[in-house]
């Protein structure tokens, strides 16, 4: 399986909007831990990162991913184990870049994703293009109602929005996830 070493994600749970467009934490779900960190493991992620500075939260991702790891779930599911071995909680973004920092010896790029537009997005086949550079790539994936606008504004590349084939345009992260991987990595 090819891994690539210099791609990593991050589900972004602080600082989020909410749909009354106040920035918030939002929830961590046993759902998205367990799909993406199998979404992860399919496409070769080096590293799928939980950003949450909740404590229960961070105990409630240890728990589960101690469970899989380590705990009865390892035997249990053995290949849910290898999805969860690349699987980190963190409580911000600096501790992310500092990790990737740490394990790459570089400064993460960072991309965002967004179900709305903004200028200057870049498509999908030109960040393919950008994604084989020796860069180091970091992407930012929002819960609830989209990443705060400065982490936006900050981001080194901003990916045009998933559209489908209607103005219905509220996928699920986990979804959202998996397309957007596929499309830049997938055979």
């Amino acid at each position: 399986m090819e891994i690539h070493n210099n791609i990593f994600i991050a589900l972004v749970h602080y600082p989020i909007y909410n749909k009354k467009g106040d920035v918030v934490i939002t929830s961590v779900t046993t759902l998205d831990i367990h799909d993406i960190a199998r979404t992860a493991r399919t496409y070769g992620i080096a590293k799928f990162y939980i950003l949450t500075p909740l404590p229960a939260q961070k105990e409630l991702v240890h728990r589960i991913l101690n469970h899989w790891i380590t705990g009865y779930g390892a035997e249990y599911n053995p290949t849910r184990r290898e999805a969860f071995l690349n699987v980190a909680v963190a409580g911000s973004l600096a501790e992310i870049t500092d990790d990737i920092k740490n394990i790459t010896g570089k400064i993460s790029k960072t991309i965002t994703t967004d179900a709305r537009k903004f200028p200057n997005s870049i498509d999908y086949n030109n960040l393919k293009v950008e994604l084989t550079k020796s860069d180091i790539f970091l992407f930012l994936f929002g819960t609830g109602w989209g990443l705060e606008r400065g982490i936006i504004d900050n981001a080194d590349y901003r990916l045009a929005p998933i559209e489908g084939i209607t103005d219905y345009n509220h996928l699920p992260v986990r979804g959202a996830i998996a397309i957007i991987l596929d499309r830049l990595l997938g055979r």
